[in-house]
């Protein structure tokens, strides 16, 4: 772990983890919403209960799989964000944490209700602010979890199973007493016609989706429980199958001992007590009853709103250390282990909220919100499953692929269209919002790229224009952006260092300067290490010059020795060693071992790139006028985005360079070309002769060369030779040889293109 990263203490078990879940979703659904959800479609509510579980089931699955192979704090957020990147990742956080805090203000609120009705709680008025004494016992509340939650993780899971035992008891009584007085005739019809019939359903799950919205909270603590790889999909897909179930069988008793007609909220604010009455009444013990229920709704709603704070500070937490959002909210607290200022930060809202906020509008503009994040999140899956990612290891799979994460999302998405238009309204408002944080604060500090950026742009030359641009377009500036610079001879250091400090500068970065030693076979590295100013003395002299010349241009520097058997080759390991976005390194004839490419021939042929590589060919630095030569591909839009920012640095005039069959269709490709990627007021030249006599020829009056490394492959390069190496030996300028990290099949590599 490097310097400065922070990690959450592992606290959480299964018990804790499915309790979270189960202990958010069942206060909502049953002590909340059901005379509005009678109201809205009749004893077919209990249907809309089941597809609400059934959408929640797809994307459960989804991010179990996610889960297990990424556990980490923030849960579908860090999914969103890691898979399809940092723009997609501020609206996912935002939308998440937000709508955790409105849920959280919105079961706080309920909890005051259920408070003030054997509590007397005064009215307070404070000013222009008048609090209701169910705010004031929201306020109480609200205090008291955000405590809780600051203490730590551990004792939030040992309330929430103590909660969810005692509720889930009090439930199991009640449904038994219950089913024995229901009248099952009080369910027809099952689609009553003053509802809307079986169209009702549908707008009814929208209403009540806001009471399965615990599932995904369990993934925020992922990081924090022990054996991910077993307890997480356990606590999210069981939590969601429990509570499905009892949703719909406490719907049917609701509905079975009192006519649905009269539970809406125009006749009563408290139908589940109303039922309690009844059921219990039939065996003598009618108060018992309702003050057990009583209780329980107390439970229920302390539950939801204990869990959805530690979710939402988590999610905070997380964006914080991606850099979305302030880096000081990642701080640990040193005693209970726990993000102390997010769950601060999150609180106060929360607290906000309670006073001043419409929470239940809120609430339900929060589950558009949701279902936005959990369309996100299934096509978060289905990137990384495409992507094919080495690193992208789970230990649970979802079943069915592709089938449930194309389900989840289209379903989610789907459920939006029969929400409020209001609720619709507010949400979007925040996606947009999300939006323009993202560009206008957090896209010059994050770091993520997003697996699918990465892996459009690693397949340029396959996929449309339009998409490539897109992911280009959006990609991150700023953040750690790392340069690296093996250097070996003393001469060329200081050109090498001030093409890789201009990079960095633009790009908010660091310059990692390398010097590799090379022993022999025979020496032991660890004996090497103690002598390494005797075998090779210039290194602190290399470094120390390199740190100086990158100075000047103000960009943060590190440098390193590294000891190894292997020179050229070592260059790639440390390339993924410290993370590298760039590596910038000189041209000797022996420098690489294939013509026009960067790695060896046995590294061609078995590995890719570990990042983006620039090879200097120097014949002194000087950018005041760059050419391009382009036919398209990766490797251009490598030399394009290292000529704008030189331009930026220098002041450089570019020039770009297409040699075309027709000049018209080359004049159309270039123009496009220079648009697609801000090179507008480049000066643009199309040749209609040789390739390689055009270039040469525009490289006479020009002071730097970039162009992309070949595509042909190994077989034809030994066989023909290569432009690119032509090119690089005949012109008298310097050279910048680019290429660009990316996949390759084997014969693409033997063959090229």
């Amino acid at each position: 772990m490097t310097d400065g990263d922070e990690e959450l203490a592992k606290d959480l078990g299964l018990l804790s983890a499915l309790t979270i879940g189960v202990g958010t979703m069942i206060g909502a659904g049953i002590f909340v919403l059901p005379g509005q959800a009678a109201a809205a479609a009749g004893p077919a509510v209990a249907l809309s209960f089941v597809i609400g579980g059934v959408i929640s089931l797809f994307t459960a699955l989804s991010a179990s799989e996610l889960g297990t192979a990424m556990p980490k704090a923030g849960g579908s957020y860090y999914y969103v964000n890691h898979a399809l990147g940092p723009i997609f990742g501020s609206i996912a956080g935002w939308g998440n944490w937000m709508g955790l805090a409105f849920a959280s203000a919105f079961y706080t609120l309920g909890f005051g209700e259920y408070l003030a009705t054997f509590l007397p709680l005064p009215a307070v008025a404070i000013g222009p602010v008048s609090l209701t004494s169910f705010q004031i016992g929201a306020l109480l509340a609200g205090v008291t979890f955000i405590g809780v939650n600051y203490v730590g993780a551990k004792e939030t899971g040992g309330i929430q199973i103590v909660i969810v035992t005692l509720l889930v008891t009090i439930l199991t009584l009640f449904s038994a007493l219950g089913v024995m007085q229901a009248d099952l005739s009080t369910l027809r019809p099952f689609f009553p016609t003053e509802t809307g019939g079986a169209t009702a359903v549908l707008p009814a799950t929208g209403l009540v989706f806001v009471s399965f919205l615990g599932f995904a909270k369990i993934t925020t603590v992922a990081e924090e429980l022990k054996n991910p790889g077993r307890n997480l999909p356990l606590a999210v897909v069981g939590s969601v199958a429990i509570v499905t179930v009892m949703y719909a069988i406490i719907m049917v008793v609701l509905m079975g001992v009192i006519n649905w007609r009269q539970l809406g909220p125009e006749f009563t604010t408290t139908p589940v007590l109303d039922v309690a009455d009844v059921a219990f009444g039939a065996v003598g013990v009618a108060g018992i009853g309702v003050g057990l229920l009583t209780f329980a709704g107390l439970l229920a709603t302390a539950s939801s709103a204990n869990a959805s704070i530690l979710a939402s500070s988590r999610i905070n937490f997380a964006m914080g250390r991606d850099k979305l959002i302030t880096a000081k909210l990642n701080a640990i607290h040193p005693n209970f282990a726990t993000p102390y200022r997010s769950i601060a930060v999150t609180g106060a809202l929360i607290l906000v909220f309670i006073v001043v906020g419409d929470v239940k509008r809120l609430a339900k503009a929060g589950s558009v919100l949701h279902l936005i994040v959990y369309g996100l999140l299934n096509l978060a899956l289905l990137v990384m499953r495409e992507a094919d990612i080495e690193s992208y290891q789970p230990e649970f799979r979802v079943p069915l692929y592709p089938v449930v994460p194309i389900l989840g999302a289209v379903t989610s998405f789907g459920l939006i269209a029969f929400m409020e238009p209001i609720e619709i309204g507010l949400a979007f408002l925040f996606v947009g919002g999300g939006l323009v944080w993202y560009l206008a604060y957090a896209r010059g500090k994050a770091e993520k790229k997003g697996i699918l950026s990465q892996y459009i742009l690693s397949r340029s030359e396959e996929l449309p224009d339009v998409a490539v641009s897109a992911a280009s377009s959006v990609q991150p500036d700023g953040g750690d952006y790392r340069v690296m610079v093996p250097l070996a001879n003393p001469e060329r250091e200081k050109d090498l260092i001030t093409l890789a400090s201009a990079i960095a500068k633009q790009r908010g970065g660091t310059v990692d300067a390398v010097h590799v030693v090379r022993v022999p076979d025979q020496t032991a590295l660890a004996g090497a290490a103690e002598f390494a100013d005797e075998i090779d003395s210039t290194s602190k002299e290399l470094l120390t010059a390199a740190r100086e010349d990158a100075g000047t241009f103000g960009v943060d520097v590190e440098t390193h020795t590294i000891i190894s058997h292997r020179r050229f080759e070592e260059i790639f390991d440390a390339a993924a060693d410290h993370e590298a976005d760039l590596v910038v390194m000189g041209w000797r004839e022996d420098s690489h071992g294939v013509p026009g490419r960067i790695e060896g021939a046995i590294d061609e042929l078995t590995e890719d790139l570990p990042c983006d590589f620039l090879v200097l060919r120097d014949r002194g630095f000087e950018p005041s006028k760059i050419l391009v030569p382009t036919a398209g591909g990766p490797d251009s839009e490598l030399s394009a985005e290292i000529a704008r920012l030189l331009a930026s640095e220098f002041d450089s005039e570019i020039s770009l360079l297409h040699v075309a069959d027709s000049q018209e269709e080359g004049e159309a490709f270039l123009s496009k070309w220079a648009a697609d990627r801000g090179l507008e007021d480049a000066t643009l030249r199309v040749e209609t002769g040789d390739v390689e006599a055009s270039i040469e020829a525009a490289a006479s009056e020009s002071s730097m060369l970039i162009i992309g490394a070949t595509e042909k492959g190994l077989l034809s390069r030994l066989v023909r030779g290569t432009l690119v190496l032509d090119v690089v030996d005949d012109v008298e300028c310097s050279v910048v040889l680019a290429e660009r990290a990316r996949k390759r099949g084997l014969i693409d590599r033997l063959v090229g293109k």
